[in-house]
């Protein structure tokens, strides 16, 4: 859609005055000038944002000063004829969580039962919100360090004894987290790549701390400002899953980190923060767990591991939630990880002509959003989870919630029925889908089925970034149940 602008003068007769009585007609006639007020196309791209790793960010010594790149993915709205003036520029980060890259969650390939696209960027985009999502150190195509994830030796082994001890030559571990589980190298890797034999770890501590990845948010956030030039100089940071984590350390503006100075200047850099299916919890600062931190920088998943995104809270059925599972999204999800894991998709399986692939993740120590943090947030806030979440309980909002500033006047919590942690690719399908008159579906046109828990996250999100409001209100907690209608 455009518009066409005509400059025109105004002849007026004035007699003999001015230039021999005659004032010349300005611009008529003139050629129209031509701007967009909507974007006409839509644009990606991928490019890695380059740094050095400063001295003491990661917990391994020897990945200090290394080169490193940051990988990520851009959609982007295009303006034929030029964005008018009037119609202002936006910006988005958005920050994937504990396994799954930011391609993946935010802009993954496929359609639903109705066949509407999955992709949140590619309907950010449409609305004129130009959205980067990056795939943080140790994820994706971003820097992975020979002697890091690069590493299949750097899988878990088995444990140490009871006293302390260690009964095998390569070595033992331990952990202090259960998704990050010990002797991967004997349960995934013993046929592909490792024909029945385990290996010591060339990097013998956790991967990454909350902090790491907090010099990413900022060096991405700083970049989005540049390449997209947003009206109010401003991004909307977002944080999905363990994202939230690391959104909610990043805009904490008392962290002590002295290789992370001035956190105000990045939450200036801020204009509304969303949370969905959010961790939440634990220290303010890192603190070593009484059996000792991780001691492995790599874990894996396997498919069945990638499928449990879709997994629904105890006490709800498939049956209650018709549809959730939009058919072929998990096979879409399992296709893109591999994509992009260059190494991982070798890895894995029972059958060494065959391997059935693995995605790695980084091992990590996590601090820095819990009550403390929450609240003293300063930037308009939206909390959205799903209440069917089968991997975090719907209750980590209700506490991430009522944590945020009393004082703040811009906050909404958003709870949506028959939606799991995977939402972002889920649809909706059978008489549930429908809601009786007069009940209309939030965001999407009276009288239309329900397009899924999908559909709802976008129309959300894309009202909290050009309005500050959820269903025109810009306070207030709301239920969505599994017909799609606002309660």
């Amino acid at each position: 859609m455009h518009r066409r602008f005509l400059v025109a003068g105004v002849c007026m007769a004035v007699g003999a005055v001015g230039l021999g009585g005659l004032m010349t007609l300005r611009g008529l006639g003139a050629p129209s000038a031509t701007c967009d007020d909507k974007p006409t196309d839509i644009t990606t791209s991928d490019y890695a944002l380059d740094f050095a790793v400063p001295s003491g960010l990661m917990p391994d010594p020897q990945f200090n000063g290394q080169k490193a790149q940051v990988q990520v993915h851009r959609v982007q709205p295009v303006y034929e004829h030029g964005r008018c003036e009037q119609t202002p520029a936006r910006a988005a980060v958005l920050i994937h969580g504990r396994t799954v890259t930011g391609s993946v969650v935010f802009d993954l390939k496929g359609k639903d039962q109705d066949n509407n696209k999955l992709s949140l960027q590619r309907e950010l985009a449409a609305a004129g919100i130009d959205s980067f999502a990056p795939s943080l150190l140790g994820y994706g195509q971003s820097t992975r360090f020979a002697n890091g994830l690069d590493d299949p030796h750097n899988a878990s082994l088995r444990a140490y004894n009871t006293d302390g001890s260690c009964a095998f030559p390569e070595g033992c571990d331990r952990t202090h987290n259960p998704v990050f589980p010990l002797d991967d190298q004997g349960k995934k890797l013993a046929t592909n790549p490792f024909a029945g034999q385990r290996f010591p770890h060339s990097s013998k501590v956790r991967f990454a701390t909350t902090d790491t990845w907090v010099r990413d948010v900022r060096q991405v956030i700083d970049d989005a400002i540049a390449k997209a030039g947003p009206t109010d100089g401003k991004v909307t940071l977002l944080g999905y899953s363990l994202g939230g984590n690391r959104v909610g350390r990043t805009l904490y503006a008392a962290n002590p980190n002295p290789l992370l100075p001035n956190s105000a200047a990045t939450i200036a850099k801020v204009n509304r923060a969303v949370f969905v299916s959010s961790f939440y919890g634990g220290p303010t600062e890192e603190t070593t767990p009484a059996q000792g931190f991780v001691s492995f920088p790599l874990t894996l998943t396997d498919r069945k591991g990638s499928d449990s995104g879709w997994n629904l809270a105890s006490g709800t059925s498939e049956a209650d939630c018709s549809g959730h599972v939009v058919a072929g999204s998990q096979d879409e999800t399992w296709k893109e990880l591999m994509q992009e894991d260059g190494a991982g998709r070798d890895w894995g399986g029972d059958d060494s002509h065959h391997p059935a692939g693995l995605f790695r993740s980084p091992t990590f120590s996590t601090f820095g959003w819990n009550d403390t943090v929450a609240g003293q947030l300063s930037v308009p806030t939206l909390v959205m989870h799903g209440i069917d979440d089968g991997i975090l309980p719907v209750s980590t909002s209700n506490s991430l919630y009522n944590a945020l500033p009393a004082t703040m006047n811009n906050k909404v919590l958003v709870q949506v029925k028959c939606a799991s942690h995977s939402w972002p690719a889920e649809g909706c399908t059978g008489s549930r889908c429908k809601p009786a008159a007069p009940a209309t579906v939030y965001g999407q046109a009276p009288g239309t089925s329900w397009a899924g828990p999908h559909a709802t996250l976008k129309a959300a999100l894309i009202e909290w970034m050009t309005k500050g409001t959820f269903n025109g209100k810009a306070n207030g907690k709301f239920t969505v149940d599994k017909s799609g209608v606002v309660q």
